[in-house]
């Protein structure tokens, strides 16, 4: 029996409240080491970048905030949609391309602390970057254990385009909303994951695979529960499926209704050269840079493409989770069958995290006395590339 005066349903009493500021207590401290290696990774990153700077005559505030997509979404967050740029060959640049979220936030944020659209740009980023983060290691060490959730969230922080996530973009907030979706999923809260994939479809056209992975193993929940001969969870499944599309089809029918035609979104992305053409343009691409003088640079290209197919039959061969497999199978079929700036596939593929899944459980495996020193080779490889990628005239 609760002692006098003491709920029995939480410890020190408080009731149901109490009892989940606890819970929440207790997994920001499960979570800490991730969390803390994340901000360390991203640190020196930013560090680097800066330093590079110096050198460079450049300001890293102004690379990671004024420049490229946080343009575009500054201008929207301080004067709303309606800005188009024509250029030579026919090429329109409309402001529809990019998805709402963001911007809203900027705006918010910068109304009720004074900041610029592109310095509120950078908080939002570095806040959903944590949240980002804590999703990643819940998913990781929900399925493979604390230590390789630690491991899945050092190895994606240092990933070679990593730095995106302290830019103005939207990478970061995407992968913390697709990330806590599919920790929803994989532990049945079925409308907090709707929910969530609907907020990741008002962030990035990515959010399709969010949809994708909550209706799937939605479907196969309902066939395996009728096979066995059970009732169906309807109420339980179903407010998640029904609200996981809504913010990315809310989006792209507004986009519509703004252009007059049905086509609308895709034929914003056309302007900007961008659609979806199964990968005929990248294999060209590829093709002309093996036959040209940057043969090293296709090879380069093939290898990368190779290994990232690798990494998903690898998850597979794994068992990774159904919500995870169709996530990432989806991000990357986006990924590498668009054709655009091929610049960017690698940050278009950075939200795919549970692909790096077979090398942090490796990284697990390891003694500390072996890990710490490849976690630190790959924090310096990443800062170093983001520097001297920041630093270059191409967008990432």
């Amino acid at each position: 029996m609760a002692p006098s005066g003491i709920s029995a349903g939480a410890p020190g009493g408080g009731g149901p409240a109490r009892a989940r500021a606890v819970r929440a207590r207790a997994a920001l401290r499960r979570a800490a080491p991730a969390l803390l290696l994340y901000t360390a990774v991203r640190v020196l990153g930013v560090v680097a970048l800066a330093l590079w700077g110096l050198a460079d005559g450049k300001e890293a505030r102004h690379l990671l905030s004024a420049r490229w997509d946080s343009i575009w979404y500054a201008r929207i967050a301080e004067q709303g949609y309606g800005y188009t740029l024509q250029l030579a060959g026919g090429k329109v640049h409309s402001d529809l391309a990019f998805f709402p979220l963001l911007p809203w936030l900027e705006r918010s944020l910068s109304a009720v602390l004074p900041l610029s659209a592109g310095d509120a740009g950078l908080v939002v980023s570095a806040v959903a970057g944590l949240a980002a983060a804590w999703g990643i290691f819940a998913v990781g060490a929900l399925r493979y254990g604390r230590r390789a959730g630690v491991a899945l969230v050092g190895v994606w922080a240092a990933l070679p385009v990593g730095v995106v996530t302290s830019m103005a973009y939207s990478e970061a907030l995407f992968t913390a909303l697709a990330a806590w979706a599919l920790y929803c999923v994989l532990t049945g809260r079925w409308a907090w994951a709707g929910a969530l994939a609907a907020l990741a479809g008002l962030t990035r056209p990515v959010g399709a695979a969010v949809v994708a992975a909550v209706w799937l193993t939605a479907a196969v929940v309902l066939l395996r529960a009728r096979r066995r001969g059970e009732a169906p969870p309807f109420a339980r499944v179903l407010p998640g499926v029904v609200l996981a599309p809504l913010g990315w089809l809310a989006y792209v029918a507004w986009v519509g209704v703004r252009t007059g035609s049905v086509t609308g979104y895709l034929d914003v992305q056309g302007g900007w050269g961008n659609g979806f053409d199964g990968g005929l343009a990248f294999g060209s691409f590829i093709r002309e840079q093996l036959t040209g003088p940057a043969w090293p640079a296709g090879v380069a290209l093939l290898l990368g493409v190779a290994l990232v197919i690798r990494l998903y039959l690898a998850g597979v061969r794994q068992g990774q989770p159904l919500p995870l497999l169709v996530y990432t199978g989806t991000v990357l079929l986006l990924a590498l069958t668009a054709k655009g700036y091929f610049g960017s596939k690698p940050r278009l593929m950075l939200p795919a995290f549970p692909l790096l899944l077979p090398l942090a459980v490796a990284l697990a495996r390891l003694r500390t006395v072996r890990a710490v020193p490849v976690m630190t080779a790959l924090a310096l490889a990443s800062a170093a590339y983001g520097a001297f990628w920041l630093h270059g005239s191409g967008p990432p």
